[in-house]
């Protein structure tokens, strides 16, 4: 049983910085797939960050440069660094998680979600 809970999104102009937060609850010790999707209503989501269970990192071209993903293994968070932020990084973020296939193969299996958090950057 897992559970996600994310934090740390809000408003900020652009070029501004924000730190989102995901609390894994029930982690034990299981290297899972985790990440962060960001979707505007209406709109494809989009996997801004993730993780695979070897510890290789995949960021979306959008994002490479400004944000980063770090792990913080004694509190169980995952965490996105946000930096010289856009307005078209205005989305409702949601952290993901999943354990790998066979292989450590991430693709698919994204089948934990938190109830997301809000990123709103203005002009």
């Amino acid at each position: 049983q897992v559970q996600l809970q994310e934090s740390g999104g809000g408003s900020v102009q652009s070029g501004g910085s924000l730190r989102l937060s995901c609390e894994i609850i029930g982690y034990t010790d299981i290297s899972y797939c985790m990440g962060w999707v960001r979707q505007v209503s209406g709109k494809e989501r989009e996997a801004v960050a993730t993780i695979d269970s070897d510890g290789s990192i995949t960021y979306a071209e959008s994002v490479k440069g400004r944000f980063a993903l770090s792990q913080d293994n004694a509190k169980n968070t995952l965490d996105l660094q946000m930096n010289s932020l856009k307005p078209e990084d205005t989305s409702m973020y949601y952290c993901a998680a999943g354990l790998p296939r066979y292989g450590g193969e991430c693709t698919g299996v994204y089948n934990y979600w938190g109830q997301g958090t809000q990123v709103t950057v203005s002009h």
